[in-house]
């Protein structure tokens, strides 16, 4: 097992059982108990647990990302990111009502899309323009500008979404947690995460998370897992699995 699998599937456990022993560990994860240390000694240093006498405890307060520009998060991950968007856009059929959220995965997707007899809807004014301009019928969410992250918030936007109901929404997060659910930092973008969501008919209710988002949180909820369907590029381990549909690309 790859180094990288092992941590996310201790972060999985810890998440989980909220303590966890190296003996318990090594026994699921089929390693030597020095291994074991090694992989707590490190994400303990990144900061993604707490190590302690005989094993390792979720932190008290799970560290929140930052709320980074587009332009910052465009690196972070972009290979992993681009398979996941390629993916969700061939999910688009010919007349679907779909909604795409903002964020780095999603631009990505609008990128791929190839689907002109669906309709879509964004609170995004970088994914509004680039459908636009490749002459897709797209509706452009109203509200209060965010800047960092060229979206558009606010209650003018929840009212707007309000209007609509989606067949398929594919929807960003910054983390995804066993606890908490899908979170976001800014409680504006949350409350308009969770009104798409929820305006989007069961089956079709799409998280595109790279596998660096699992085990992270940040301070506001905008789903919890039930009825979602999560697309990444790695299996993040049984725990995810059993609380929501996992699509590995």
């Amino acid at each position: 097992m790859l180094t990288e699998e092992r941590k996310r599937r201790i972060l999985a456990e810890v998440d989980e059982k909220r303590s966890v022993s190296v003996y318990d560990l090594m026994e699921l994860l089929g390693v030597s108990e020095s291994t074991v240390r090694r992989d707590i000694v490190t994400l303990s240093r990144e900061g993604r647990l707490t190590k302690v006498h005989g094993g390792a405890v979720a932190l008290e307060n799970p560290p929140t990302p930052e709320d980074l520009s587009i332009m910052a998060k465009e690196s972070i991950n972009k290979d992993e990111k681009l398979r996941i968007a390629e993916y969700a856009a061939s999910l688009v059929a010919p007349g679907d009502y779909v909604y795409i959220d903002s964020g780095t995965t999603t631009e990505y997707m609008v990128g791929f899309l190839t689907e002109k007899r669906a309709i879509y809807v964004t609170n995004a004014i970088s994914h509004a323009k680039n459908l636009v301009r490749r002459q897709f019928k797209v509706f452009l969410v109203g509200g209060e500008l965010k800047e960092n992250t060229d979206t558009l918030v606010g209650a003018d936007a929840i009212l707007h979404i309000q209007k609509y109901h989606f067949n398929k929404g594919f929807f960003g997060t910054n983390g995804v947690n066993l606890k908490l659910g899908y979170t976001t930092p800014d409680v504006r973008e949350a409350l308009i995460k969770r009104v798409a969501i929820e305006n989007t008919q069961s089956g079709g209710k799409y998280i595109l998370a790279d596998h660096g988002k699992f085990g992270l949180s940040s301070s506001v909820t905008f789903s919890e897992f039930g009825g979602t369907k999560i697309i990444t590029n790695k299996y993040p381990g049984d725990a995810y699995s059993h609380a929501a549909d996992i699509k590995v690309v």
